[in-house]
């Protein structure tokens, strides 16, 4: 137990969350990664923008196409359809480039995804994602929030 407490990481099973990972083309993700520690990062206008550079980066880069996203505090939600690469290379490449422009230690490992099936109503996900400020209560309306956008809304 006290091994435990004193890990170097708060999240121990972050490599669990690794086991079954399946990249297919064309296939739609829902991402979810948190901040080191979930200390609120993206709070700031700066680094939030700075991750929003880092996902309109990836798509020009052909990786992929984000189609709804949210920075909060600490962490994203992310929606988006995988071109031909690996998810993990995609998204390790999305918060390698935000740690080194914002510096320091951003990210705790890992990450979640949800491979979004077709019978789910990618709007209603994006709808979902984009609502995360309004439940969070950053916000009243989501169109008081600054870091989100879905290509539907």
């Amino acid at each position: 137990m006290a091994d435990r407490l004193h890990r170097s990481s708060p999240q121990p099973h972050s490599k669990d969350l690794r086991k079954g990972r399946f990249s297919e083309n064309g296939r739609a993700y829902h991402i979810t990664t948190t901040t080191w520690m979930r200390r609120s990062v993206f709070a700031e206008l700066e680094p939030a923008r700075i991750l929003i550079q880092a996902l309109m980066a990836s798509d020009r880069l052909g990786r992929g196409e984000t189609l709804a996203f949210v920075v909060m505090p600490d962490h994203l939600h992310w929606r988006l359809t995988l071109s031909d690469t690996r998810l993990q290379d995609v998204v390790g490449s999305m918060k390698s480039v935000v740690a080194h422009r914002i510096g320091g230690r951003i990210w705790q490992p890992g990450y979640h995804d949800h491979a979004i099936r077709q019978e789910e109503d990618l709007r209603a996900v994006a709808r979902y994602i984009v609502a995360n400020p309004l439940r969070a209560g950053l916000a009243d309306r989501i169109g008081d929030y600054p870091h989100w956008d879905a290509v539907w809304l």
